[in-house]
């Protein structure tokens, strides 16, 4: 298992979302991905992307000034 982190600290919906997007086919079964974002919307955004693809929504911190990093599984 890999833990990979993925920053998209900056971008607005609907780049987070396609940035993960991008990466999930290089991520084996098992694999955490950790993403950095502070789009106001970026915590639904995820949780929504991962239902629609069967893709485990592990953890959520807040980080502070509008920073999340969240975990999904693969």
């Amino acid at each position: 298992m890999a833990v990979e982190v993925l920053d998209t600290l900056g971008l607005k919906c609907p780049q987070p979302v396609l940035k993960i997007a991008v990466r999930a086919p290089d991520m084996k079964p098992g694999d955490v991905l950790e993403i950095l974002g502070d789009c106001p919307t970026f915590e639904k955004d995820v949780r929504i992307w991962c239902e629609r693809l069967g893709k485990l929504f592990l953890s959520i911190k807040d980080e502070g000034n509008d920073k999340k990093r969240i975990q999904i599984q693969f």
